[in-house]
């Protein structure tokens, strides 16, 4: 009497009554894909007119100001980072991954601003992400006071800040791996008084590894105060950051490491931008009482200082010293990284790195990254 179901029967009403086989992630997976694409034909279609018509006008850029034309307002925003990565090691294949390929951070963003002040914004991560989604919504006060609410990065160092497709190097400074979770679930305040910024917030404390196991009844008290001016062309930022992290057995970064409960960390920055120069320094601790040693305090040092030249609009040559010690384990290692980043157009960058690591007890390292994207 009733036709037995299979899997390729499933469709988007099935998903509410049964539950999910792996036919039917296929085929989301495949619907997915095949309405990215079919998104991506519609935007060459309504861009071909125009571009056609702004080909003979004196814009260096045409397409790149017609796709922000049309893909970018206040109330609605989307934004594409696409990453291709790859790294070699000089001596052995210990360092920096061996010999390999990878997507970076692909990811789709969708953000605006909508009626009375409320915002929201959902970032998709494919591929080598970790996390899947970074979503949040907020509201705002005023132009100056903004209060958010779900998994994004917690304003906890510096160096994390930055979008990965704005970062100075193929990657962050050791530090924000060594001590931190780069998305955290929570709210935070974000507001500025005159010269100064102020960021608080309050995390579950355990990243995004285990939404479903968040809850511990303690969180991830965050605080960041810095201070800010422009004079002409050159920008300094001076700051400093505090947190404390009452979960119990919460994994430390990448260090392997697990805190029993109560690890804190706190840190600052400087910050200066120019016309030809610009370079950044921050340096941060964290403590913490290690399971893996007993339940003995633990100190991880992280400090990095970067300097960089601006040749032309294309160009940037940087040098960077990135520092990494603990304690405990009795292992301090340097790094240290020449960079050159080229520009061709907006939309489009290459960073280029030749790397050396030395101390920890090991052989010194030799090794190169470079990263190829594109971001809209």
């Amino acid at each position: 009497m009733f036709q037995k179901l299979q899997p390729w029967h499933l469709t988007m009403k099935g998903l509410f009554f049964l539950n999910p086989h792996p036919y039917f992630i296929m085929f989301l997976i495949r619907k997915t894909v095949f309405y990215t694409l079919l998104f991506c034909f519609l935007i060459l279609v309504l861009c071909s007119d125009a571009v056609a018509q702004t080909s003979t006008q004196t814009a260096e850029e045409p397409i790149a100001e017609l796709l922000t034309e049309r893909l970018k307002s206040e109330h609605f925003s989307i934004g594409f980072l696409l990453q291709s990565r790859g790294s070699a090691s000089f001596r052995d294949n210990a360092f920096l991954g061996g010999h390999s390929y990878d997507l970076g951070s692909t990811r789709i963003d969708f953000r605006g601003t909508i009626d009375r002040g409320f915002t929201y914004r959902v970032r998709i991560y494919f591929l080598s992400q970790q996390q899947s989604i970074d979503a949040r919504v907020g509201y705002r006060f005023n132009e100056r006071t903004h209060f958010i609410a779900g998994a994004f990065k917690p304003f906890m160092s510096r160096e994390l800040d930055p979008s990965p497709g704005r970062i100075d190097f193929v990657n962050r400074a050791r530090l924000v791996g060594a001590m931190m979770n780069t998305l955290e679930i929570g709210a935070s305040l974000l507001g500025e008084a005159g010269d100064f910024k102020y960021r608080v917030g309050m995390y579950n404390g355990t990243g995004t590894r285990a939404i479903t196991e968040q809850n511990d009844n303690r969180f991830l008290y965050t605080a960041r105060l810095s201070w800010h001016k422009e004079s002409g062309s050159n920008t300094f930022e001076i700051g400093g950051n505090a947190a404390i992290n009452q979960s119990r057995n919460e994994i430390v970064g990448n260090t392997g490491l697990t805190s029993e409960k109560n690890r804190v960390l706190y840190g600052g920055y400087f910050l200066y931008r120019g016309d030809v120069l610009f370079s950044t320094t921050e340096f941060m601790q964290s403590r913490f009482n290690a399971i893996e040693f007993n339940e003995n305090r633990e100190t991880i040092n992280g400090f990095y200082t970067t300097l960089g030249v601006i040749l032309d609009k294309r160009n940037e040559l940087l040098a960077r010293w990135d520092h990494l010690s603990f304690d405990l384990r009795d292992n301090a290692s340097e790094r240290l990284i020449l960079g050159w980043n080229y520009y061709p157009t907006s939309l489009v960058s290459f960073r280029v790195n030749l790397i050396t690591e030395f101390g920890g007890g090991l052989p010194q390292q030799y090794g190169a990254a470079a990263v190829f994207q594109f971001m809209f």
